[in-house]
């Protein structure tokens, strides 16, 4: 995938970050894929756990170097599977088109592709709403039992998981690239921001959620051809009883079999 100069190779020898302009405390710099270390590091994460006010310490200056933050699981990060390798550019990807394609492959009572959901009212700044909701996070879910903050360079939030080869999905879909095109559709529309990651669930921040059903409706569409085995995990879910949890809803989370 296309890539932008990478300021991480710099902590290795200035692990505060004091040249890019930061503050860092210890951390780790990760670069094994899963045909070897790659080139340079995908990734660095904090030694200590995530806290609220974390992400908006080191979240706003790392911006400024070229670096965005996301939360993500430590006690499991030994067993991802990074490939950036086999990962594509998501403005390559129509995001219409990749919801459209991964929709037609097992709609649900065979209903047409609907097709994209119009954008809501922005209720929140986005970067706002995403440092609310990492502070959420921070405190730990199932999902997430070790959260730490780490830095990413890629060229928007949406790109995070492309940027790091994420293999999250890989059973719904190989190239990761192609869901990070959703991922920047929803940024445009909804204000979403990539806010944690484990070894497969990933979670955004919502800054213009759908204000009422029918709205929520129209994106569950969306998020079941993105995700359906957090959509509908059992056989009486429906569309509908997923749209009603979306109403005002700061946080979408999803995960993959």
């Amino acid at each position: 995938m296309a890539t932008l100069p990478n300021p991480l190779p710099k902590l290795a020898t200035d692990p505060s970050g004091r040249s890019l302009g930061l503050q860092l405390p210890p951390g780790t710099l990760l670069d094994e894929t899963l045909d070897g270390p790659w080139h340079q590091p995908l990734l660095w994460f904090a030694g200590q756990p995530a806290g609220p006010g974390t992400w908006t310490a080191l979240g706003a200056p790392a911006g400024r170097a070229g670096l965005l933050p996301v939360l993500i699981d430590v006690s499991e990060v030994d067993d991802w599977e990074f490939a950036p390798e086999e990962t594509s550019y998501p403005g390559d990807h129509d995001a219409d088109e990749v919801l459209e394609d991964h929709w037609e492959e097992d709609p649900p009572d065979d209903e047409e592709w609907p097709g994209l959901a119009p954008a809501p009212t922005l209720v929140a700044d986005p970067d706002a709403r995403a440092a609310d909701v990492a502070d959420a996070l921070s405190q730990g879910r199932p999902w997430l039992k070790e959260p730490h903050l780490a830095l990413v360079p890629a060229r928007r939030s949406a790109d995070i998981p492309a940027a790091i080869g994420w293999s999250g999905p890989v059973n719904h879909e190989e190239d990761v690239a192609r869901l990070c095109a959703v991922l920047r559709s929803w940024e445009d529309r909804f204000g979403i921001r990539v806010v944690a990651l484990s070894l497969d669930h990933l979670a955004v921040s919502v800054a213009a959620p759908p204000a009422g059903l029918d709205e929520a409706e129209a994106v569950a569409a969306e998020h079941f051809a993105f995700c359906p085995y957090s959509v509908l995990p059992g056989a009486d879910d429906t569309l509908s009883s997923y749209a009603e949890q979306l109403v005002g809803e700061r946080l979408w989370h999803f995960w993959w079999d």
